[in-house]
């Protein structure tokens, strides 16, 4: 794995960790590349079922990006976040359960990063913000997008148009994040969260995200209709045998994620 971050596997848990505290987690161009081998390796890796993406230092999650649009090194272009928010080149879809834990600033760029998650946990000094227009610089506005998307409209707006910040609490009663824990915590409630999805079927779990996300945007009665490949093929999967024949037998699964 590159430098500028951290990556670790556990019991079915990857660990990414933002690794430049001193430049406050920004994401550079190898940082970039790092995390794009980090969730390449998370999507292709069957004994991964879940990530928690954390970072260094107590003052940053991540404070935004110097890069945009940064390169993998055999040149091909990238979405920043290592393909994950879509912004500056094509989009990596990560297929597993994500958890962000988040402490201090996550601004920008790395808001965005966070807003990738599936389940956000943040410490009580987390502060989001989106400075682009404080700043005077407004780029390609993926960031936006996701904020109007996961914040009431007029909290999101009120972000957009101002460039102020929201607190960890604020961003709990909006909505934006599961549970505000001390920043002692952090890691621990994050992997706790880890834990509880991974003790599901992983084959289940990651059916039901593509099934959920690949139809966000769409009417409901499309995405009723929808036939959606992931579960079809779970319908005879080992995991599926053996949830049946756990739930017969009255005892804890053993999933093997195939």
């Amino acid at each position: 794995m590159s430098s500028g971050i951290l990556f670790e596997v556990d019991n079915h848990i990857a660990r990414v960790t933002l690794d430049r505290p001193k430049a406050l987690n920004s994401i550079d161009p190898e940082m970039d590349a790092a995390l794009f081998e980090a969730w390449t390796e998370i999507n292709s890796n069957p004994d991964i079922w879940v990530a928690v993406l954390g970072a260094a230092g107590e003052k940053a999650f991540c404070a935004g990006a110097n890069v945009s649009g940064g390169t993998e090194g055999d040149g091909r272009r990238m979405a920043l976040g290592g393909g994950l928010t879509g912004v500056g080149g094509p989009m990596l879809t990560l297929r597993k359960p994500l958890i962000a834990a988040v402490q201090g600033y996550a601004i920008g760029g790395g808001f965005e990063l966070a807003m990738c998650a599936d389940i956000i946990v943040a410490a009580d000094n987390a502060q989001f913000g989106i400075p682009e227009t404080k700043v005077g610089i407004i780029g390609e506005a993926g960031i936006m997008h996701r904020a109007i998307r996961q914040l009431p409209h007029h909290i999101a707006m009120a972000l957009i148009l101002t460039g102020e910040r929201i607190d960890a609490q604020q961003a709990e009663r909006y909505g934006l994040v599961n549970e505000v824990v001390p920043y002692e915590k952090l890691l621990e409630t994050a992997w706790s969260w880890a834990d509880r999805i991974a003790s599901a079927s992983p084959l289940a779990v990651q059916a039901a995200k593509d099934a959920v996300l690949s139809r966000a945007g769409w009417p409901l009665d499309i995405a009723l209709a929808t036939r959606y490949e992931p579960i079809e093929a779970y319908a005879n999967s080992a995991d599926r045998i053996e949830g049946r024949a756990a739930f017969a037998d009255k005892r804890a699964a053993r999933w093997s994620g195939r």
